[in-house]
């Protein structure tokens, strides 16, 4: 059985078939290929884009789902996260999608169930479908060419970010150089990594950008006096950005303003709804793979 609770659980050649389905799925629009299956959520961190999305995804294939609400479950009662997994499996789903504040968690979940896990975003660890969805993104932009020497700047919190973890590596495994810009409290210590602490040193030479929400709720200590101290070193502006052929993406929420200035989210150079758009049809093509190979 294949679980999907990092980006390293897929090959390249299954990362591709993946890809290619989804540009196939998106000229289709749905396929009932995933009909009589049944498919349940499970979200203890809110979510708006990644839950709607895997809904959307399996209703658009033919898929039965159920949303676990949380806060209405046994786990508010003091049962183990462990035996609501054994519980949910012992009625035979064929995929259950986690979200969870910690990491590690649904890699833990994948040795209590008898179907697929799709790991839908784990602490500060790891989201796989965002990063296949962003890549799936940046190919179909540069009309499904080559990315080989591609260079994107992942700007923002990125030592509290599972979406950066994600796509640092599945883009560096596709040949894209990847270039780390954060304040020095936002920088992992250790990657291996071009990095710097000054945007507009690298925006010159760069063809993507990836800007990151500054997740305040990760954070031990306040790390900027307001959030516009932050914004004025690495905002994406209208101003910064100029005429320069780069695509900008983000994983959502966007803060405006401090992430992404309203101007630039109204530029067509702008790609954050379009992730929003892919992400379904990558969303159809995991839980194909994941649920009929299973």
């Amino acid at each position: 059985m294949k679980h999907l609770t990092n980006t390293r659980d897929l090959s390249t050649e299954e990362i591709h078939a993946i890809l290619a389905r989804a540009r196939e799925l998106k000229s289709t629009h749905h396929d009932n290929t995933l009909s009589n299956k049944l498919i349940i959520t499970i979200f203890f961190e809110n979510s708006t884009r990644t839950r709607s999305s895997f809904e959307v995804a399996a209703k658009r294939l033919g898929a039965s789902v159920v949303s676990l609400d949380v806060s209405k479950s046994s786990t508010s009662k003091g049962e183990t996260l462990f035996d609501t997994a054994a519980n949910l499996d012992a009625m035979e789903p064929d995929a259950i999608i986690v979200r969870h504040k910690d990491s590690g968690v649904p890699k833990i979940l994948s040795n209590y169930v008898n179907c697929p896990i799709l790991n839908a975003g784990d602490g500060a660890h790891a989201h796989p479908s965002q990063a296949l969805l962003d890549l799936f993104t940046i190919w179909e932009h540069f009309q499904f060419d080559s990315l080989h020497g591609k260079k994107i700047a992942i700007v923002g919190d990125i030592k509290n970010s599972r979406v950066a973890n994600s796509n640092i590596e599945l883009l560096t495994r596709f040949g894209l150089e990847v270039i780390l810009v954060s304040p020095p409290h936002f920088m992992p210590q250790s990657s291996g990594l071009r990095k710097t602490h000054d945007l507009d040193s690298v925006i010159n030479e760069v063809d993507i950008i990836m800007s990151l929400r500054t997740q305040t709720e990760r954070h031990t200590n306040q790390s900027y006096a307001s959030l516009k101290d932050y914004a004025h070193d690495y905002c994406i502006t209208d101003k910064r950005m100029g005429d320069r052929d780069i695509l900008l993406l983000h994983p959502g929420p966007v803060n405006r303003n401090i992430d992404i200035d309203d101007a630039m989210l109204e530029d067509p150079r702008c790609k954050v709804l379009k992730q929003v758009k892919n992400g379904v049809y990558i969303r159809m093509s995991i839980l194909e793979k994941l649920i009929l190979q299973a």
